[in-house]
């Protein structure tokens, strides 16, 4: 399935890639933490939780929007969508680039990733304008090749 203008589907595909990357981020976080002081354990994990919560809530929302640009096939939604995920894509190149572990860096770079599909995704949504999203060469040869209408022919009543 060639996804040309589903950010629909994109962003169902981010929320839950970025959502299980972020547990088990949070996990390992816990457990690092668990193993060096025993006190911090139950703050750190109360903090996770609430991250990890935050996270699917902010993506489900970014989710429900893509949808919605999609299914209503607007522009003005595809902007708010576009807008959303430059926030992700900045917060993402801000954590690849300042990683606190080979975990983190493979998640930021997957988000980085991600948002940019879905970025795309919701530019080829609006610049269709509510139309069909078509690329490259078959925007061209649709406009360069219009055909002209043929009759319709039909029968006299009298044959029939």
């Amino acid at each position: 399935m060639r996804l040309r203008y589903e950010t629909g589907t994109a962003t169902l595909l981010q929320f839950a890639v970025v959502t299980i990357l972020a547990f088990i981020n949070q996990i390992s976080s816990i457990v690092s933490t668990c193993v060096k002081n025993d006190g911090d354990c139950v703050s750190n994990s109360l903090v996770s939780l609430v991250l990890v919560i935050l996270v699917a809530i902010w993506f489900g929302f970014i989710s429900a929007l893509g949808y919605a640009a999609q299914d209503k096939r607007s522009k003005r939604l595809a902007r708010v969508l576009i807008a959303a995920e430059a926030l992700n894509l900045l917060i993402s190149l801000f954590n690849a680039k300042h990683f606190p572990n080979t975990l983190g860096l493979i998640t930021s770079v997957i988000d980085l990733a991600l948002a940019a599909w879905v970025i795309m995704l919701a530019w080829r949504l609006m610049r269709a304008n509510g139309g069909c999203v078509v690329t490259g060469n078959a925007r061209t040869r649709a406009t360069t090749t219009r055909g002209r209408r043929r009759p319709i022919l039909t029968e006299p009543k009298d044959r029939l």
